[in-house]
Formats: C-alpha cells, structure tokens, sequence
C-alpha cells in the first residue's frame, strides 16, 4: 500500500507497481494504492481489469487504474494476489470521468466505479471472448436490448460502412437545428439545449442526430428516464443506423444481457449507448455526443451514493472528452436555462408560427370567463369546461386522456361540510379510504375509523382530498356510460392506445401515446402539483403538464387541452403560452435572488444532531459557506445546507469529503450522509 512520501524509486525486486482503487468505501482510504505484479500475471494486470488484492489484512476487490514503473511508497509493498478477468472493463476516460464526478459530489470513487461498471457475469464474458476469439465462424450479436436477438454484426473492420447521416428535411422545424446536425457530423463540439415541439417525435430526432455523429465517425450516449422510452429510442434507431449498430443498457435487462451490452460497447463492437442512467458511464469509442431527454424527471438522479444526476455525469463528460451536449425535453430545466444563459449551449427552439400551428388549444378553468360562465370551476374537480371537451372529443371518436397526480385510491380524506383534513382520533394520522365502499382507515397505524365524527363541524361524510386514478377512472366511467375506459399508472403502464372513443385516466409519466393523438387531454388536481413544500413544485407541475399536452393533436385537428386551475399562475401561463424557456428564465431569476441551486452550489448533509454537528465542526468550509438549518429530516435525524457561491463549488466538495475521512479514520458510529444539490432541499 502506498505511504505519503514519494521517492520515485522502483521497487526493490524489479516487479512492475500497479495502482489500484480498493473497493473500500471509505472516505479516508479514497486514493490509489500501490502494488506489485507478479510475473505471472504480468500479461493480464493491464490498466481497466478487475482486480483482488490484500487490504488490512483482507482480501478485497478493486479496479487496476494504471501500471507504473516506480512507487512513490518507501515501505514495503504487497502484490496483487489475482487478476480477477483479463477483460479491461474500466476505459481510461471512464476512470477519469468518475473521479471528477467522485470529487464534484464529495464522494469515493469506490462508489462512482460500482455505479460505471456493471457486476461481472462469468459465462457472458467467456462467451464474447470466445466470440472474439472466431469472429468468422460467430459474429457479433451484442445481446443487449429489445430488438438485440435479431441485430446483425456491429460495425468493425470488417464491416466498415457508416450509416447514412439525416436526411435533408431532419430539424428542419427548428432553425438552428440544421446546423446542430452539420455541426455534429463535422466532429465539433456543439452544446445545445432544445425546446421539443407538441407532438413531436423526439426519438426520430434524436436518432437524426446520432445518425450525423457516427456519419461523423464518433460515438454517442444517450440517456432517457425509463424503460418506456428507451424501447421508442431504441425502435428510431435501429430505423436511423441500422441493425447491430447500438446497444439498450439497462438495469432491467438483467445481469446478463446488461453486462453483454455493456461489453459490446466497451470492446468497441458497437459506436452508440442508449439507455436509463446506467448508460450514464457507458464506455464508447471517441465519443461525439452525450444527450439526455427530459432532464427534470428524477429518475435522472441515482439513488446511490454519492448520488450523482444524469444530466451532470454527461455534461462533465461532454466537457472532459470535447464532445457535443443536447439536452432536451418539452419543458426545459433551471439548470438547462443556466447553461444557456452562461452561453455554454445555445438554445434550439422553433418560432412562434411553427409553434401555434403544432399546439393543441389550451385553457383554463380558473380565469374570469370561466368563472362567470360556471361560478363551481373555482372548487369543482370535474368543471363543465373539462367536461364539455371530453365528450366532445368522444363523439367525434377520438381518445380522451385524463391526468391525475395520485396512484390508487384515495390518498387522503377530508369532512364533506368543511373540508378539514380527517385524522386518526388515536394517532392524528391521515385517514385514506381503500376503495369506493371501503371504511376509512388510518395511513399511519391501520385502525378502521368506521364511526368518524369531524372534529370541526361534527359532521359523517367524506369527500376525496385528492382522488386517485382508479377512483377517476370509475367516476368518468360512470359520467361517460358506455365509453371503454382504461387506467395507465404504477399496475399496468400502457404503451399505446388505439385511436378511437376512449378514456384514459393516466398518472405523470404513466402517459400512453394515442394513435393520431388525444382529442382532449384534461389535467385534474392541479393544486396538488403546484402547493407541494418544494423548491422545484411549479418547474415539475409544469413538466407533467407539458408531456401530457404534448401528446393532444394539434389544435386545427381538433386537440384541446384543459387545465384545472387559475390561469393568472405562471406555470399555467407557460402552458397556455407553450413558452417552457420562459417560464425557466423566471425560475432561475427567482433562483438567483433567494440563493437556491442552480444558482448556487448547495449541499446537504444529514444525520442525527451530533454527527451532523461533529462533521460540520472538522470541515474546514470556504470562507463564503452560509449554514442554513436545521430542519427536520426523518426520524430522529435532521438536516443541515450548506451554500456556497458557483465558483466555491469544488471547495465546498472537498471540505465535505475531507471531514468526512475524519470521520471514517476515528470510526465514527453514527454515519453521515452528504448531498450536493439534492433534488429535495425541504
């Protein structure tokens, strides 16, 4: 193991030094450490491969990151006791990109390296070994997403020929997105952040520009949310490039086809990754383009230590490896409006009259005219403008899709008369009705409140605080006999939907895509979205909304679109304008004047009181560090934020990490858990 000193001296014996990142995630032992090559493994030890070696007196994994000739320990050293596989699974780049995300959010690079490389599987990687080994007699067929079975060989030497780049009319909606794609079919590293059309077609126009970048000679990843868009990605580009030309990482592919896929890639048999954020870290080939859609959706945000976002792993990788940056949605993010006010990207929008005639018509039920016409819209769920335009849209055969922010049954119940929340009488917990003739029963201790009385009013009936999907669904059932209705959430997510009369009642995300588009798209509860204790509660109402919206025809095809709330708000206005660029300009500003991120670089650290005090007291913050806290976190723990300027950032990393090696060092009992820029500040 390597000391503190360095003598650059090679080791007594003449044995090569290998240095190696122990699977020890600890904050104080978050360094390289030396060990010699044996001869017999000095072929296979190369730079990249799995590695065991003897740590304090165990045998530990870790990962080879280079080989040296000399140590910069003047102690004795120990050599590596097995070379795990020969197969170099850690690129250099990849290597490079976890310790710069490792030191962005005060992390070890232990847990950023088991995030890049997926689990190691035996048999697959005998398998592409020995494919490799005979290519002629068994070609490459990277087994690695829906349609991988029937892929054909990768590119290689002996298939060499580039799929065709776009095609002349590709962007052609967008101004500045011909010049997007010249710009990645000539290798330069253009940065740009895109305001997707209603309706359109993001996966065709994501393919369009994966498609200029390998005509270009260069690689790409690409990383969308979910499983249901990476099989839409993954159909437009086997349509752009071709057969055997990509690879789908994804943890739900499963151990085998993940690390199959992962290993095309790695190996070079393949120039394009697309996949959920475990393609993040995806190791290709002169890469050329780093893209992510929908950036707002918080599965970007890996749950694991140190948590890293999507969104930031590949714009530090656009900028370590001098590659092209599209980020791109129907909303548009704060920290995307920052990147284009910065001039780091350049936004790609289409004008106002390309946009009026692709956008549904929009209205709310809030606003004055509304209200003198139907005085309840302001307290109704259901207005008779949002019913109206459903059966509208159902007698002239068209699909209806109805968007509620709950799953299930009713989440929480209210007193009918005065609309006080009703509580437990034993625990004060929310009571939640389990089906439409179910009792009342307590979220938090499961007692039965079959006799509940309001504490306010005294009065026996319950009314839905907000109503679930299941629970829409049979309510509009119910208002529209007759009519086929079909519920999309957490149970079933549908896909699709054919094109005729119908309802779906949908929960964000969960959203199917019609044929020909819904001829109504109703956004109910929207008070629920915008009055959540949340930094981020209108910038996310006003991404569900659009993803909604953009699946409605365009207005002139008969698409409508109504949203249930006072249109003087400005995420409605944003809506109604379909100006998702204003709306996060506002955000930012707002941002700016009350220090919030991404304006700021925060972090956050929790734990109980003394732990969290302990490590606060070892850091030694930036000067410019204001303490903000504490506020209750869950259980008995709390949570302190620390901010600091932009500039500060890494500063603030690095003391964090620091004082938490403190900790680790001294084996301090009560653990710590640190969050630069966490989703959830509150």
């Amino acid at each position: 193991m390597t000391g503190t000193r360095r003598s650059d001296r090679r080791p007594a014996d003449g044995s090569p030094v290998a240095r190696v990142c122990v699977d020890v995630p600890l904050a104080h032992l978050d360094r390289p450490f030396d060990y010699l090559v044996p001869a017999e493994l000095d072929a296979d030890a190369v730079p990249g491969v799995r590695v065991k070696v003897r740590f304090a007196g165990q045998l530990v994994d870790g990962w080879l990151l280079e080989r040296a000739d000399d140590s910069g320990h003047t102690g004795r050293l120990a050599y590596l006791e097995k070379v795990v596989s020969p197969e170099p699974v850690l690129a250099p780049e990849v290597a490079r990109l976890a310790r710069a995300v490792a030191d962005r959010y005060a992390g070890n690079l232990a847990d950023v390296l088991r995030l890049a490389v997926p689990p190691r599987h035996a048999r697959v990687e005998k398998d592409v070994r020995a494919r490799a080994a005979a290519p002629e007699e068994n070609p490459a067929v990277p087994d690695a997403g829906p349609a991988a079975p029937e892929e054909g060989p990768a590119a290689s030497d002996e298939n060499p020929v580039a799929p065709a780049g776009p095609g002349p009319d590709a962007w052609r909606d967008y101004p500045a997105g011909p010049a997007l794609l010249r710009a990645l079919a000539e290798g330069r590293a253009a940065r740009a952040v895109w305001s997707a059309l209603p309706g359109e077609d993001w996966p065709a126009r994501y393919a369009e520009a994966v498609a200029a970048t390998v005509a270009g000679g260069r690689g790409a990843v690409v990383v969308v949310a979910d499983n249901r868009d990476l099989d839409r990605l993954d159909a437009a580009l086997h349509t752009a490039l071709g057969p055997g030309r990509h690879v789908c990482l994804s943890a739900a592919l499963g151990p085998a086809r993940r690390y199959r896929a992962f290993l095309a890639a790695r190996r070079g048999d393949v120039a394009v990754v697309v996949g959920t954020r475990a393609a993040m870290f995806a190791p290709v080939a002169r890469l050329g383009l780093v893209a992510i859609w929908d950036d707002g959706d918080d599965l970007h945000a890996e749950p694991r230590a140190p948590y890293p976002h999507a969104r930031e792993v590949l714009l530090t990788r656009a900028q370590l490896g001098d590659a092209a940056a599209l980020v791109g949605g129907y909303t548009r993010t704060a920290e995307a409006q920052l990147l284009v006010e910065t001039g780091w990207a350049r936004e790609v929008v289409a004008d106002r009259a390309t946009l009026r005639a692709r956008m549904p018509a929009i209205a709310p039920t809030g606003d004055d005219p509304q209200l003198a016409r139907d005085p309840g819209a302001a307290t109704a769920r259901l207005p008779s403008l949002a019913w109206t335009t459903a059966r509208d849209s159902l007698r002239a055969d068209l699909p209806v899709l109805v968007q509620v922010p709950r799953r299930g049954y009713l989440p929480s119940v209210a007193c009918a008369e005065c609309r006080t929340p009703a509580r437990c009488p034993h625990c004060a917990g929310p009571l939640a009705l389990p089906s439409a003739e179910g009792t009342p029963a307590c979220r938090w201790c499961g007692r039965v409140a079959a006799a509940y009385a309001c504490p306010e009013c005294g009065g026996r009936r319950l009314r839905a605080s907000v109503t679930g999907a299941r629970r829409t669904a049979e309510e509009l059932g119910r208002a529209f006999p007759g009519v086929p209705v079909r519920t999309s959430g957490r149970e079933e997510v549908l896909a699709t939907v054919p094109g005729g009369a119908g309802l779906v009642v949908a929960t964000p995300g969960a959203e199917p895509v019609a044929d020909g588009g819904f001829g109504a798209v109703l956004l109910l509860d929207s008070w629920a979205l915008l009055t959540r204790a949340d930094l981020r509660a209108g910038e996310e109402a006003l991404r569900r909304w659009l993803a909604a919206a953009a699946l409605a025809r365009p207005a002139a095809d008969g698409g409508r679109v109504v949203v249930v709330a006072d249109g003087a708000l400005a995420p409605v206005q944003a809506l109604l304008r379909w100006d998702a660029g204003w709306f996060a300009a506002r955000e930012l500003a707002e941002r700016r004047e009350l220090g919030f991120p991404p304006a700021v670089r925060m972090a956050s650290v929790t734990g109980l009181p003394a732990a969290v005090a302990d490590l606060l007291a070892e850091a030694r913050l930036p000067a410019e560090a204001e303490l903000l806290g504490p506020v209750p976190a869950d259980g008995e723990r709390e949570r302190m934020l620390v901010r600091v300027p932009r500039a500060r950032a890494g500063a603030l990393a690095g003391a964090l990490h620091s004082a938490a090696g403190v900790r680790t060092a001294r084996k301090a009992a009560e653990p710590v858990r640190l969050q630069v820029d966490p989703l959830a500040l509150f």
